[in-house]
């Protein structure tokens, strides 16, 4: 432990740069989980409201029991953790590019995503790849890359949130089931570009503000549902 109160949980090279995963005791007594990636702060867990909306907002649009779930981007685990919460998923998987991410979540250092779950898989794969490689596989897609398509950190990850992407994306969908894209800024754009393709039902765009340290973000979850009659 640091000086103030910084543990590092782990640090290791991963495919955008050196990747460090830390806790920060505050002197109240409040711990926060935080990830770096190539010396920038990516995340913590402060406030979790969006990436757990990422889950619920797309479940609450799924019908059925024994439902498959994508989630694509693990960071610190909540959007996963949150799918596993809903009782009618039988299957998790988190495609996620950064190996020492994996690794670290399954030795349990991301305190809320329950690692043992047998409904649970951890991927090292882009999620592009997964996608092309799933067709008509999942119920609900949840994809938190980067920062959603408004404010790239990497730019090779433009193309997920291209036509081509997000035809990729929605053909990866059962009939029926659902798309859901988080954002860090508002992303009307992303949604105008779903509702123009072919096969693309139900687009909706969620506003998402949090305040923290006195600042409001506006957040925001694009989603969107593969046309047909649900299974």
């Amino acid at each position: 432990m640091f000086d103030d109160g910084l543990v590092e949980l782990g640090r290791a090279s991963g495919a955008h740069g050196e990747v460090v995963l830390r806790r920060r005791t505050h002197p109240d007594g409040t711990a926060v989980t935080e990830l770096i990636v190539d010396g920038v702060f990516a995340m913590d867990d402060v406030d979790t409201a969006t990436e757990r909306a990422l889950a619920t907002e797309a479940l609450a649009r799924c019908p059925g029991e024994r439902l498959r779930v994508l989630v694509g981007g693990l960071g610190l685990g909540w959007t996963a953790a949150t799918a596993l919460a809903d009782p009618r998923v039988a299957e998790v998987d988190v495609a996620e590019l950064q190996g020492p991410l994996v690794e670290w979540a399954g030795r349990g250092l991301l305190p809320v995503l329950p690692a043992d779950d047998p409904r649970l898989a951890l991927h090292v794969i882009d999620v592009a790849d997964h996608l092309a490689a799933s067709p008509g596989r999942y119920d609900a897609a949840l994809l938190d890359v980067d920062n959603g398509p408004g404010f790239l950190v990497h730019r090779t990850n433009a193309g997920l949130y291209s036509p081509a992407g997000l035809t990729t994306a929605i053909a990866a969908l059962r009939v029926g089931g659902v798309l859901a894209v988080w954002s860090s800024d508002p992303a009307p754009q992303l949604a105008d570009r779903l509702a123009g393709l072919p096969g693309v039902a139900d687009v909706e765009h969620l506003a998402l503000p949090v305040e923290r340290d006195g600042r409001r973000f506006d957040y925001a979850i694009v989603l969107a549902r593969r046309a047909g009659a649900p299974r």
